[in-house]
Order: C-alpha cells, then structure tokens, then sequence
C-alpha cells in the first residue's frame, strides 16, 4: 500500500514517515459491496479497519446505531480492549478499505496507540463508543 494513502487517512495522519512506510507494508487493502456485512455482532475482533471509500451502517440488535464514512474506524474498541464485536457493520455503499491485524497495531508506536485511545474515549464520550467493537 502507498504510505500517503494510509496518511491520508485522519487516524495515521501524523505518522511519521518511516512509521507510515513500515504500517504499509503490513496493511492489507481490500474492497466490499453494497449489502456485504464486514463485522459481525458478537465475532472476537482481530482488525481494525479504516474506510477510504464508501460507506456502512452500525446494527446492533436489528436496530441502525451509527453511519459510518471515509475516515472512520471499524474494531479499534474491540481489538485494543480484546472484547467481542457489540454490533454488525453493514456496506451501504461500495467500499475501499484498509485492514491492520493486532499484529500489525503491536507494530505501531506509543503515539499511534494513544491516539486510537483517544478516539475510542471521544466516542464514548459522545455517547457512539465504537458501535462496532
């Protein structure tokens, strides 16, 4: 994968450039059509996904929680917190995704780590605490 488009993504932004080429060698970019389910309620989280195109909807107990959209993480809850998925997650749209397995996270640095953290607790401050963990 090109670093700048893994840089381009909010989350690995501020990667530094050696950090951003070494997480691009290891992510793993992949597609999904309207209607695929990416997450499943209840599944262990192994990956956190981040969408460079498209798409999804948040279902949790048959009920829409949350739209997700380009920027926007899938599992990081759930792969930091080692919990199981508390929602599905729904392509509403063709999509563009990136993949990074809890290996590839271990990879990153204290800094990248935080700063899923800190997302995580935004969410959960805003009351979305990630709908697909």
């Amino acid at each position: 994968m090109d670093p700048n488009r893994l840089t381009a993504i909010p989350l690995f932004s501020d990667l530094s450039p050696e950090e951003a080429r070494r997480l691009a060698a290891f992510a793993t970019e992949t597609s999904a059509a309207e209607g695929q389910i990416l997450m499943k309620q209840g599944d262990y989280s192994t990956e956190l996904i981040a969408i460079e195109e498209g798409s999804a909807d948040v279902i949790k107990d048959g009920e829409k929680i949350a739209s997700l959209k380009q920027g926007d993480l899938i599992g990081e809850m759930g792969l930091l917190d080692r919990e199981p998925r508390n929602a599905d997650v729904i392509a509403t749209s063709p999509m563009r995704l990136v993949k990074l397995t809890h290996w590839e996270i271990r990879r990153m640095s204290d800094d990248t780590v935080n700063r899923i953290k800190q997302l995580i607790e935004e969410r959960r401050k805003a009351g979305v605490a990630d709908p697909a963990a």
